[in-house]
């Protein structure tokens, strides 16, 4: 049997009452609402004084002729090869944009890193844009920007302003615009408010520029807007709308600024280069025209023989070759030459033929410079992985470059030589021409060549000049920075949202874990899933501990008794003689309320006009006297003599007719052996004839044996248990006792019960051991149901 009901309770533990669950809950509504009003109040005075941060955002087109970009619009130039070097990688220019380099310069042209406020009585609120003043700093050394310093301003009017430290200390009184000697530098304050306002105080801090970079940097986000587009998207978070807006908007030009100083350094170097190479042509070019003059002038020659005439014109063409190719082996030794003497410097591109394949390995070696200079400028170390990758690659391909130039010159070799055959065929004919003919020739076709080379480096300069004149912008504004309406942070819906959820979950995780570790018998369902004894009652909690039930008594406490009392009758169904009905009052554990039960029913059946006597039979901790007046002489005063009759130590109630008691007496030194003796079986088969009910309080069973000693006297016993006190596993107990019928016909009570929680009388009342004062509880606590 016992098997069977750990197999029910293992069952029964298993199933889970949903109405049960959701009323542990429900029945807390007040702490719930309590909970989410705090947090939504916390909310609502966070985002009452939290700083708004809003989204503001740009949109340029960047030049990068593989995703069609600018370059389109100026493809008119490109005969002249002016932008034959102009590609952009949209990747490289979002790092050039995000770089230290350009946050730092726009930072610095804005003044950002000096803050304005005004003080508030919660909080100070950040000024920008029409400031009330502004101040300029002057003679700091560079250090200066990294400190954190703040200076207090207060205005006396529009002429006179008073200037504290970051500690309150007053530095002095000074006028706007006057130049104010501090320590790491000069101040100057500048009035631009027309309105005579006094003693109005603002604070001005100046932040680490450093800092501030970082601050900056990690706010700004940019990002190409798809793969196959070169636009590119600038967002900035801020708390102030025209800051960001400035910022981007400055960022932008700055990048501009520097593409074009970055394409106006190539055009300046091209140019610097031919004007370099144009001197020296025309030093030649004036001593191959004096050796003419003097040549002729020695010769005394002003024209070329008729005869000459044919055959002249027939070697124009040979002329023409020797001068073209003599052309292009000074231009490609001049910038072998230059490669040679130079290491990591630009270029100068456009001058060699177009036929050759070298210009655009020399765009590209170009590029690669810009994209160095860029990454150095922007804070890289020249140990940096990127610059060594690039200078890896600016040393293949210079190599490549010259190995072309080499290649380019070794095929013009062959061919002049191939013309000095040519050349050798003509000047056999020419032999029969007079030697200072051919002298002539010589002259003028070294005149040619200069002169050639000469109008050849003019044109380049000329078209470097155009290329310089006509640079323009690496970006293209679509959209100026725009500031998103509402703020991005602190969202209001999600902050509310989540305020609610934790208000609501608070509670709900303290009830959770409350009732996962709370292991005590609450409601009479407590004892109907853990055991199979009969349940008789429960007794809500009373006023006062030493309250006894009177004709007159309207509590739920009394209403609960005589229910108890009346089904009390139903255990004595098999009874049928007329001896006295006697009931047994024990529990587990002290302090349970046997004895306020065992006073209290003895009192509802003497009410009811029968007559009851009232047993104290835990002679090891009697509790009797706690609550009736009774003698110190009892139970066991009369079991120790052996003259005294039991009628000498029962006493009536003072205010019943038909209550009597027999108090427990002295604490005896071996309470079980007086308990064992025949003449307690004696005293109740005496008892029973002279009363209607005997009603016993009697020692609990999980901690002495004395209960079960006297338990055969018992024709019920009535199990108390209470509630919030007892553990839900020390109903084993019990539950043992009432299948090895330890203790006979018995009966469940549950006391002290709490009647709000859904189970009960529906009144609520307490008690604990003291006077009868009903209590007043505060207001918080009726709220809350304390």
């Amino acid at each position: 049997m016992e098997k069977e009901y750990i197999k029910k309770n293992m069952e029964q533990d298993d199933s889970i009452n949903i109405r049960e669950e959701v009323e542990k809950y429900v029945l807390q509504w007040r702490w719930f609402v309590f909970s989410a009003l705090i947090f939504i109040s916390i909310a609502f005075f966070y985002l009452r004084y939290a700083t708004p941060v809003y989204k503001s955002t740009t949109t340029i087109l960047v030049k990068d002729d593989r995703k069609g970009g600018i370059a389109n619009e100026l493809a008119a130039f490109s005969e002249l090869g002016i932008l034959s070097g102009a590609k952009s990688n949209v990747d490289n220019e979002i790092e050039i944009i995000k770089s230290r380099t350009l946050i730092e310069k726009t930072i610095k042209d804005l003044n950002l890193n000096i803050k304005y406020y005004n003080k508030g009585r919660i909080k100070d609120g950040e000024l920008y844009g029409d400031l009330p003043f502004k101040v300029f700093f002057s003679n700091y050394e560079n250090s200066f920007y990294e400190l954190n310093n703040s200076y207090y301003i207060t205005k006396k009017n529009n002429q006179k302003f008073s200037l504290f430290d970051s500690n309150d200390k007053k530095i002095g009184d000074y006028t706007f615009g006057q130049k104010i000697k501090l320590v790491d530098a000069d101040l100057v304050v500048i009035n631009q408010q027309a309105k005579n306002e006094e003693d109005i105080s603002f604070w001005v801090q100046i932040t680490p520029l450093k800092r501030l970079i970082e601050n900056f940097s990690d706010k700004l986000s940019v990002s190409a807007l798809s793969k196959n587009t070169s636009v590119i998207e600038l967002s900035l978070t801020d708390p102030t709308k025209k800051r960001a807006e400035d910022f981007l908007n400055k960022l932008v030009d700055n990048y501009n600024a520097d593409a074009v100083a970055d394409k106006n350094y190539i055009s300046e170097s091209t140019s610097n280069f031919i004007d370099q190479r144009l001197v020296l042509i025309t030093k030649e070019l004036e001593s191959v025209e004096s050796d003419e003059e003097s040549f002729k002038t020695k010769n005394k020659l002003t024209d070329i023989p008729s005869e000459a005439g044919l055959f002249l014109e027939n070697a124009s063409e040979y002329e023409k070759k020797v001068v073209e190719n003599e052309t292009q082996i000074k231009v490609v030794s001049s910038m072998s030459e230059y490669i040679s003497n130079n290491d990591k410097e630009l270029i100068p591109a456009t001058i060699i033929t177009s036929e050759s394949g070298a210009n655009e390995q020399i765009n590209q070696f170009n590029q690669l410079i810009l994209t160095r200079n860029s990454f150095i400028q922007s804070g890289a170390g020249i140990d940096n992985p990127k610059i060594l990758a690039i200078d890896k690659q600016i040393s293949e391909l210079k190599a490549t470059v010259k190995n072309s130039l080499n290649s380019l010159r070794q095929s013009l070799e062959i061919k002049r030589r191939d013309l000095n055959r040519q050349g050798a065929l003509l000047n056999g004919k020419i032999s029969q021409i007079p030697r200072q003919e051919n002298e002539y020739r010589s002259l003028v076709r070294q005149q040619n060549i200069k002169q050639s080379l000469y109008l050849y480096l003019l044109q380049k300069r000329e078209e470097a000049a155009i290329s310089l004149a006509i640079t323009s912008a690496n970006a293209k504004v679509i959209d100026p920075a725009i500031s998103s309406i509402n703020p991005v942070s602190p969202n209001k819906k999600i902050i509310f949202l989540g305020a609610l959820l934790v208000g609501l979950l608070l509670p709900f995780s303290v009830i959770y874990i409350k009732n996962l570790l709370d292991t005590k018998i609450k409601t009479r369902l407590d004892i109907e899933k853990n055991t199979s004894i009969p349940f008789l009652g429960d007794v809500p909690k009373s006023v006062s501990s030493n309250q006894i039930i009177d004709i007159n008594s309207r509590s739920s406490t009394a209403e609960a008794l005589r229910i108890i009392r009346t089904n009390v009758e139903f255990l004595f169904n098999n009874k049928t003689n007329d001896l006295a009905k006697t009931i047994f009052v024990t529990s587990t554990f002290p302090k349970e309320g046997k004895t306020f039960l065992s006073i209290n029913i003895a009192a509802t059946i003497a009410l009811s006009g029968k007559k009851v006597l009232l047993m104290g039979m835990d002679v090891r901790n009697p509790k009797i006297d706690e609550y009736i007046k009774v003698p110190s002489t009892g139970l066991t005063n009369y079991l120790t003599s052996s003259n005294k009759d039991i009628s000498e130590f029962i006493i009536k109630q003072d205010t019943f007719d038909q209550f009597y008691v027999l108090p427990s007496g002295v604490i005896p030194p071996n309470p079980a052996e007086l308990l064992m003796s025949k003449k307690v079986d004696d005293l109740f088969e005496e008892l029973k004839k002279n009363y209607d009910y005997i009603v016993v309080d009697t020692a609990p069973v999980g901690l002495v044996t004395d209960t079960f000693i006297v338990a055969k006297q018992a024709d019920c016993f009535l199990y108390v248990v209470r509630a919030n006190v007892l553990d839900k596993r020390m109903l084993r107990i019990p539950e043992e006792l009432y299948h090895e019928k330890k203790l006979p016909n018995m009966a469940v009570i549950l006391n002290d019960t709490e009647s709000t929680k859904g189970y009960g009388y529906g009144y609520g009342y307490g008690y604990g051991y003291g006077v009868e004062v009903e209590e007043k509880k505060p207001w918080y606590r009726r709220l809350f149901n304390f």
